[in-house]
């Protein structure tokens, strides 16, 4: 029997965020990889590691979580205005499955990094010692993306002060602002509202009938009473992920307000859509503990979110979901708003499962349209390593 060779291909793997993922620079894949399609989508299954039927990813570089199952190819931006172009895709754990339908907030903090350390970046734009300002074009989505990257010595700066809940030590801060994080990928402005309404009633068949708040800004998203649907908003992963009948439940709200947004024309959709929309549950401020032990006082912020990805409850915030949250917050009325205590609000300090994040968001209201110029948020990324990614010879073969 023949024996097929590894073949070896250049990635980062870097942390961004609550999150992992392998970084590729476009041209370094294989030919057939550099356009989107079946071979890519192969190879990046197998450098991750699925479908795994065991859900552990064993056999390849993904964490058997939402928030590492994650991969990322950049390259220099055909934008004007755009120092790079950023697509991401979200890998399925136990399907042979790429979603390519939105992005990872948590891993755009690590694309301004990785373009600076790769060369995607002008030179002369990169100051020797200072703050470097990449811009972004978020492919999947079609929007502009800023990231301020601390450079020490003519080198990105990785380690600081900075600490982030859900990341376990501190490093430099990253500042990002997701620009327009509404508009359409023309960049006309699109409908932050899908419905043109701020609350929904959305009929969910065997839940009943729930308010709830669609969105579409930064990833769309469906935000729903906490109390609605039976819990609190303090709740930590296990007290959802080891539920099967309630994350059952949390896909069925998921499919009808994707129907409901216009994201999917057939329920059965959902299930190929697997990363947008996301689903979260607010609720008002409350004393709890996080999944570090330290605890978290209401008083210390403004309203509690819980948010499912990929099918669970996930360990902090996805970075889009926190525009979501800092949008909708902004915008008096929003089921958001209201569980922040309602008003007029430029940012959010919300509890999470791991602890707290603040968000910002710049929103006003024209011709009776609520729009968001930018919204604000600190996370920050460290190359955990550099190298090859191998895979089997045989890895695109059909």
């Amino acid at each position: 029997m023949a024996h097929v060779p590894q073949i070896k291909i250049p990635a980062t793997y870097l942390r961004g965020g609550t999150s992992k993922g392998v970084f590729f620079n476009l041209q370094d894949l294989p030919e057939a990889a550099q356009l989107p399609g079946a071979a890519r989508d192969a190879l990046l299954l197998r450098v991750i590691g699925s479908p795994d039927p065991y859900g552990k990813q064993i056999d390849g570089m993904g964490g058997a979580t939402s928030s590492t199952s994650k991969t990322v190819i950049l390259s220099r931006s055909i934008k004007p205005e755009h120092d790079v172009d950023y697509l991401f895709g979200q890998v399925a754990i136990d399907k042979a499955f790429v979603d390519w339908s939105g992005n990872c907030g948590n891993l755009s903090a690590a694309v301004g990094s990785f373009a600076i350390s790769a060369g995607l970046v002008d030179p002369t734009r990169i100051p020797h010692n200072g703050i470097a300002t990449v811009r972004i074009w978020q492919a999947n989505i079609g929007k502009t993306i800023i990231a301020h990257v601390p450079v020490t010595a003519g080198e990105v700066q990785e380690t600081g002060d900075f600490e982030l809940d859900g990341v376990t030590f501190p490093a430099a801060e990253v500042q990002l602002e997701f620009l327009d994080p509404a508009a359409d990928e023309d960049g006309a402005g699109g409908s932050m509202f899908p419905t043109g309404n701020l609350i929904d009633d959305l009929d969910v068949p065997g839940i009943g009938t729930l308010k709830v708040t669609l969105i579409n800004a930064g990833i769309p998203t469906i935000f729903v009473e906490a109390e609605a649907i039976g819990y609190t908003g303090t709740e930590l992963q296990e007290a959802i992920n080891s539920d099967p009948a309630a994350l059952a439940r949390f896909e069925t709200i998921r499919a009808h307000g994707a129907l409901r947004m216009g994201l999917i024309k057939h329920l059965d959709a959902a299930a190929n859509r697997q990363h947008t929309p996301k689903v979260a549950f607010v609720a008002k401020p409350a004393d709890y503990l996080s999944s570090s032990g330290k605890a978290v006082a209401g008083r210390d912020i403004d309203l509690l979110v819980r948010a499912m990805s990929m099918g669970k409850l996930h360990h902090a915030m996805m970075g889009t979901a926190a525009v979501a949250i800092g949008t909708a917050a902004a915008i008096p009325g929003t089921l958001v708003n209201l569980a922040a205590g309602g008003g007029e609000r430029s940012a959010v300090r919300f509890g999470h499962p791991s602890g707290t994040l603040r968000v910002g968001a710049e929103a006003q209201q024209v011709n009776g349209e609520w729009t968001v110029t930018k919204a604000i948020m600190s996370r920050s990324a460290r190359v955990l390593m550099e190298g090859w990614v191998r895979v089997p010879g045989d890895t695109f073969q059909p």
